[in-house]
């Protein structure tokens, strides 16, 4: 469903991410750990579009979606959904997922408030 390979990334000539390797089969749930600094949200973000990859490539759904704009890439589905950031601090968290499926019909998205 997922896989990243070779993923490299960063924020100017700082490159934080340096060669990451995922696979996410349909139906699995994966935890990201690791100490604050060590790029889980660089990743996170990179996967999303923002930043760009320097290298290696982000395939979703057998489609390379890593050259594709944020926009684009929400309307295939994945989003992030930033904790912490208050980026939508009144709502609930089903709330903050449906701003993030907002994109896709809302029929593909349900659940109780």
């Amino acid at each position: 469903m997922l896989r990243v390979e070779g993923l490299r990334s960063g924020y100017g000539r700082i490159e934080a991410l340096h060669g990451i390797d995922i696979d996410v089969r349909e139906g699995e749930i994966v935890a990201l750990v690791g100490a604050n600094g060590a790029g889980k949200t660089t990743l996170l973000m990179t996967i999303c579009g923002n930043p760009r990859a320097s290298a290696g490539r982000v395939i979703l759904a057998g489609e390379d979606i890593t050259g594709l704009p944020t926009h684009l890439i929400a309307r295939r589905g994945l989003a992030h959904s930033p904790e912490g950031r208050r980026i939508f601090p009144r709502m609930t968290v089903l709330e903050n997922l449906r701003m993030g499926a907002a994109i896709r019909r809302s029929a593909l998205f349900q659940g109780r408030s």
